[in-house]
């Protein structure tokens, strides 16, 4: 074990991009941050950058399928892209879910 990345007494500590607890695991702050800062996406490179960023959440996102759905229909190959109301719609959902995110723990 390398002494200077061990870390002992601690009670939260940092771990492949979220924080961990005693009480459980959570989203960093600043992932949350930079997809409710996001503006919509305006082009399909755009769109397929915030699917990576929510697929990256999507255990902290209840029904993350079905609330991405709007962005999977727009991403199918020949579907013109046309940023509609029901787009909108889920992305705001997503991004206002995210401003009170779960924290994830183990069944008692």
């Amino acid at each position: 074990m390398n002494p200077l990345k061990c870390a002992f007494g601690v009670t939260s500590g940092k771990f492949l991009g979220f924080v961990v607890r005693r009480h459980g695991i959570e989203i960093k702050q600043a992932k949350i941050d930079a997809i409710v800062a996001m503006p919509k996406p305006r082009n399909l490179h755009e769109l397929k950058s915030l699917q990576k960023k929510l697929a990256y959440l999507r255990c902290f996102i209840q029904n993350h399928a079905g609330k991405c759905q709007p962005f999977s229909l727009l991403m199918k190959k020949g579907t013109p892209y046309v940023w509609n109301a029901v787009c909108s719609a889920a992305f705001q959902d997503v991004q206002s879910y995210l401003m009170n995110p779960p924290v994830l723990a183990t069944p008692i």
